[in-house]
């Protein structure tokens, strides 16, 4: 490579960096989403993750509208349900792809979702339920999403086996142009991955590199929910932290103490 070349090289490369430090920067919350995340109606339990989850800000950041075409992948108990089915109740659509209930513990998952969403009734509109799981990855029609978003799920996807289908089943349900926001655990740089994932931690090359492989071009990070006090080198995993503390009283102070898992929030567009 000549001198020139090299300068171009360097050039593209900085530009690059500099791109991807901008998306990290993100947008400010609109009135919606604030007064979404002030809503009374939502759980004393949930609004009390507020601080370590930052959930305004994250949406704000994954670029989230009132109009949008948004999926959520496996809800869990409804933390971010709370919040984005009253934001997109007026003007989007709202997609939930649920854990297929082949098993107690997905059945269990669904109803408590169900459970905490039917209490919100009045508030959220219409909820289009989907599915994701092996064998299960028609999330929404194809071509037809703005934003998808996912919290704290692909290290499960990865222990099944399937990571890469449902990142495909993103990349075709997204519109070109299109946004997959995700949350992880962040696994150790000095450790390679387990590709099961089985303490719940995901590296975050790794993660970028399946998203690559799956079409997708990163599009922004934030360390807003980073924690420097997570060692990632718990007895039970990542389920060893707040809000699972697997290991009851035995140590619950420390655990308390070091707080919620270190966890990246990366932002990536389908190509248009």
């Amino acid at each position: 490579m000549n001198a020139s070349a090299s300068r171009i090289s360097h050039l593209v490369a900085g530009l690059t960096g500099l791109l991807w430090c901008l998306g990290a920067a993100g947008a400010a919350p609109d009135a919606a989403l604030k007064a979404a995340v002030d809503n009374p109606a939502r759980s004393p339990n949930f609004v009390a993750r507020d601080k370590a989850r930052h959930p305004a800000e994250e949406l704000a950041f994954f670029g989230i509208k009132p109009g949008m075409t948004v999926v959520e992948l496996w809800p869990g108990g409804g933390y971010w349900s709370e919040i984005l089915g009253p934001y997109l109740a007026k003007q989007g659509t709202y997609y939930v792809a649920l854990e297929p209930s082949n098993n107690t513990e997905g059945e269990q998952t669904n109803s408590k979702w169900h459970t905490r969403i039917d209490a919100m009734k009045s508030q959220t509109g219409t909820i289009h339920e989907t599915s994701l799981g092996a064998g299960h990855f028609d999330i929404a029609p194809p071509g037809s999403v703005d934003l998808i978003l996912t919290f704290r799920n692909l290290h499960n996807w990865m222990e099944g086996g399937y990571a890469e289908q449902a990142l495909a089943a993103c990349f075709t349900a997204l519109k070109p142009g299109g946004i997959l926001g995700i949350e992880e655990h962040r696994g150790r740089k000095d450790k390679p991955q387990d590709p099961k994932a089985k303490d719940g931690y995901v590296r975050e090359d790794y993660t970028i590199a399946l998203m690559k492989k799956a079409g997708f071009v990163p599009a922004g990070s934030s360390e807003i929910n980073a924690n420097p006090k997570d060692t990632k080198d718990w007895v039970d995993g990542v389920w060893t932290l707040p809000p699972t503390l697997s290991q009851g009283d035995k140590d619950r102070a420390k655990y308390i103490a070091v707080g919620e898992a270190d966890n990246f929030v990366l932002r990536f567009r389908k190509p248009t």
